[in-house]
Formats: C-alpha cells, structure tokens, sequence
C-alpha cells in the first residue's frame, strides 16, 4: 500500500486566490478571510446554523459520549460528548462539482 498524499488548502492559498482574482492587496485579503471565518463562528455560536444559499449549510451536531482507544499505547478512555460543526453541500454545488467527473 502506498503513501496516500493529501493536498490541504490553506489560508493563504485562499488570500492568494483573492489577490489574484480581485487585486486586492494580501494584507486586505487576509483580513476580509478572517473577518468571514469570525461572521461564521459567532454566527453558529448564536443560531447553531449557517446556510449559504447554492454553497451549503454548517450546522452542529451533537456527538454522544462513546468509548475510544489510542491505537499507539492501546489504553482505553472515555470520549466525552461534544458538538462537532457539521457542513451539508446544496444541490447546486454539488452539481457543479460533479460536472466534470467522468463516469
């Protein structure tokens, strides 16, 4: 089995695509990034749910408390419960995404 690589967007890809495609300057780029991950958060923190129409929904979800076991040392610990924010594409993008997948 091979090394899966996994190529993650980061925040200054995301700035470096806004200067790119607007001319804004990074440092305003990456200010308005910040200022909308913030919008989002407290958005979430105060209505639990984030809809952006034809790109999706963040919404919580509530995770019971279960058992859980670290693979390295195979000691077992409790995970406790918690909510996890869970993101839900609209129709609308998925299409989009799915366009160019060849069948």
């Amino acid at each position: 089995m091979g090394i899966i690589s996994r190529d993650n967007t980061k925040k200054k890809d995301i700035v470096k695509n806004i200067y790119n495609n607007i001319g804004i300057p990074n440092v305003y780029a990456a200010k308005i990034l910040n200022d909308l991950i913030n919008i989002l958060i407290k958005n979430l923190i105060l209505n639990k749910l984030v809809k952006i129409k034809n790109f999706g929904t963040f919404f919580f979800k509530k995770k019971d408390k279960r058992p859980g076991r670290n693979p390295k040392n195979l000691k077992y610990y409790e995970i406790l419960e918690r909510n996890v924010v869970t993101f839900k594409t609209s129709e609308n993008l998925k299409k989009k995404i799915n366009l160019n997948v060849k069948k």
